[in-house]
This record gives C-alpha cells, structure tokens and sequence, in this order.
C-alpha cells in the first residue's frame, strides 16, 4: 500500500520516537535482560504499528467519503451494462 506524503511525515515522525525505544530494548536484551528487552522491542514494533491499524475519530470522514466515492464512480474498466460481453 502506498503511502501519501502526510502519512510519510507520520511514520517519519513516529520512528523519531520508536527508534530509541527499539536500541533500548536491543540494549537490555545483550546486557542479559531478555524479557525486558524483549518487552520494549514490542512496545516500540506497537508504536509503529498500531497508528496504521486502528480507525481514530479523525480517520472516519475520510473512510466515508472514500466509500462514497467507491460505490458513485465506476472503475474505467467497469460497465454498468452486463449485457456488454
């Protein structure tokens, strides 16, 4: 999926903070402390992930609006006539 240049920007924007938080936990996980480590590894994979996953209150106009203009406009390919073979 690709992604737009305000999406970018907020990737870009959450590394800044998940990074440090990824060495961290990379850091605990040599000097021994493995379920910590491996703890805040997930916690940084989370802060990553989960902004792209889940629907916020400012995500669902654009979903209704992309749904909206879904079922108005055809695909270029599409034809409303199935006689048409």
């Amino acid at each position: 999926m690709a992604l737009g240049i305000l999406e970018q920007l907020g990737l870009a924007a959450t590394l800044i903070f998940a990074l440090p938080v990824a060495v961290y936990g990379i850091q605990q996980i040599v000097d021994g402390q493995t379920a910590l480590g491996v703890g805040v590894l997930v916690v940084a994979a989370l802060m990553v992930l989960l902004p792209r996953r889940l629907t916020t209150p400012d995500d669902v106009p654009g979903t209704v609006a992309e749904k909206a203009v879904g079922s108005v406009v055809k695909a270029p390919g599409e034809s409303s006539d199935e006689s048409e073979e």
